[in-house]
C-alpha cells in the first residue's frame, strides 16, 4: 500500500470501526432486553444506553467512512485532514461524556455479589442493571462503559497521531489526507 502516507491511520479507523460495532450490538441488545421487560432501573440509565447507541452508529457509519477513504485514497472534502480532526474531536467528547456519564450511574464495579445475596450492600447497588439483578447483566452494564472508555481512548489516540503527522508533515493545507 505504498499509496497510504499515514500507514497507522487505516488500523486506528479499523479499531475504532470494530469497537464502535461491538458497542452498536451490545447497546441494541440492551435496549431490546429492557423494552421487552419494561424493566429499567432508571430513565437516566435508558436514556444512556440510547445515548451509547447513538454513538456507536455515528461513529460505526463516519468510522467506516473515513477508513473507506483512506484505503481509496478520496480527494474530496470529507476526506481532508480538517474534516477529520474535527470528527475524531466531536467523536471523543462523544465517547469522552457517555462513558463518563455511564460510571457516574453505575456506583461500582464488582458484579460478585450478586450471586451471593438479593440485597444491596450498604444501601447501593454496586452495578445499576435492570432490576433483575444477574452478575450477566450486570458485566453487560460494566462492558458498555469499558467499550466507551475504550473508544473514546482509541479517538483521543488517533485524534493526537494525526495532529502529530499533520505537525510534521511538509505538505500544504489544501491538499488530501491521504494522498
Amino acid at each position: 500500500m505504498p499509496y497510504i502516507k499515514t500507514h497507522y491511520h487505516p488500523f486506528l479507523f479499523i479499531l475504532i470501526t470494530i469497537c464502535a460495532m461491538a458497542e452498536l450490538g451490545l447497546t441494541a441488545y440492551l435496549i431490546s432486553v429492557g423494552n421487552e421487560s419494561r424493566n429499567w432501573p432508571s430513565a437516566r440509565y435508558h436514556s444512556l444506553l440510547i445515548l451509547f447507541e447513538f454513538n456507536a452508529v455515528w461513529t460505526t457509519l463516519f468510522g467506516a467512512a473515513y477508513m473507506l477513504w483512506i484505503v481509496d485514497g478520496a480527494v474530496h472534502l470529507l476526506a481532508s485532514i480538517a474534516s477529520s480532526i474535527i470528527w475524531l474531536a466531536i467523536t471523543s467528547a462523544l465517547w469522552g461524556a457517555a462513558a463518563g456519564m455511564m460510571h457516574n450511574t453505575r456506583s461500582g464495579g464488582n458484579c460478585n455479589w450478586i450471586a451471593s445475596s438479593s440485597a444491596s450492600v450498604n444501601g447501593v447497588l454496586p452495578c445499576d442493571a435492570p432490576q433483575e439483578l444477574s452478575v450477566s447483566s450486570c458485566r453487560e452494564t460494566l462492558t458498555v462503559e469499558a467499550v466507551g472508555w475504550v473508544l473514546f481512548g482509541l479517538c483521543v489516540l488517533t485524534l493526537f497521531a494525526t495532529c502529530m503527522w499533520v505537525r510534521t508533515s511538509k505538505r500544504g493545507y489544501n491538499s488530501s489526507f491521504y494522498v
